[in-house]
C-alpha cells in the first residue's frame, strides 16, 4: 500500500517512515500541511497519516481538502491533542481514525490494516485466492501448506494484487501504488517484480494465479486463461 505521511517533527517522521517501509508499505513523506495538500492534488494514496498541528496548513485543512474533492482516501490523525473534544472534531471532520501520541507502532500498524480492510471491503486480515493465503498482520504467505518467503516489495505487490483479486490492474496503477517518489529504478520495474512473484507463487503449480492481460496489465485470479 502507498501511504502519505504528513508530520512536522522530523525525527518522528523519519522513524515512522522507516517502520512502515519495513512493514512493506511504500511511503511518501512531507513536513507541513500545504505540502501534503499539494501532493494529494495529483497523487492517490491507499491511506494518509496526518498530524494536526503542522505549519502552513493544519491537519484539518488537509482533511477538508480531501473530503471537499470527494476523495474517500482513509485518513488517520496522529496527534498529541488528546482531549475528547479533539477526537470528536477529528472524526466528525471525516477522519477514519484518531491515534494519540505517544503511541505504539504495533497499534499504528493495526489501525492502518483496519482502515485498508474497510477501504477494500474485506473483513479479515487473511486474504486468499485458491490455495494461496496472505496474512496481513503476520506477513506470512502460503501456497497450500508451503510458506513462501518474499521481499518487502514482492509482499507489497502480492498484497495489492490480492486486495484487487479479479481486477485487471495496469502497470501504471501498480507502480503508482507500490513505489514512492524516491524510486529511481527502470521503467520495467512492474514486469520484473511480477516475474519474481510468478516464480515464487506459481512455479511448479498447474493452477496459475497471476495472469497477463495483453495491452492492459495483470490480474490475480484462480481461473486460468484459455
Amino acid at each position: 500500500m502507498r501511504i502519505l505521511l504528513a508530520e512536522d517533527e522530523k525525527d518522528l517522521n523519519h522513524i515512522i517512515t522507516q517502520k512502515l517501509t519495513a512493514d512493506g508499505y511504500s511511503v511518501d513523506r512531507c513536513f507541513d500541511g500545504q505540502e501534503a495538500i499539494d501532493i494529494l492534488s495529483y497523487t492517490d494514496y491507499d491511506a494518509v497519516i496526518l498530524d494536526i498541528m503542522m505549519p502552513k496548513a493544519d491537519g484539518f485543512a488537509v482533511l477538508r481538502f480531501l473530503r471537499q474533492a470527494n476523495r474517500t482516501t482513509p485518513v488517520l490523525f496522529l496527534t498529541a491533542r488528546d482531549a475528547v473534544s479533539d477526537r470528536v472534531k477529528g472524526l466528525d471532520s471525516g477522519a477514519n481514525d484518531y491515534l494519540v501520541k505517544p503511541f505504539s507502532f504495533e497499534e499504528l500498524s493495526a489501525r492502518l490494516r483496519a482502515m485498508t480492510r474497510a477501504a477494500f471491503g474485506t473483513a479479515s486480515n487473511i486474504l486468499s485466492v485458491a490455495d494461496l493465503t496472505l496474512d496481513c498482520a503476520a506477513h506470512v504467505v502460503k501456497r497450500g501448506e508451503k510458506e513462501i518467503t518474499l521481499s518487502a516489495k514482492e509482499y507489497a505487490l502480492l498484497e495489492y494484487l490480492m486486495h484487487n483479486q479479479g481486477i485487471v490492474l495496469s502497470r501504471e496503477k501498480i507502480e503508482n501504488h507500490i513505489w514512492n517518489f524516491d524510486y529511481e529504478g527502470g521503467t520495467n520495474v512492474v514486469d520484473v517484480y511480477i516475474s519474481y512473484l510468478r516464480k515464487k507463487i506459481d512455479g511448479g503449480y498447474d493452477n496459475k494465479l497471476i495472469h497477463t492481460i495483453r495491452g492492459k496489465g495483470y490480474v490475480l485470479r484462480e481461473v486460468n486463461d484459455k
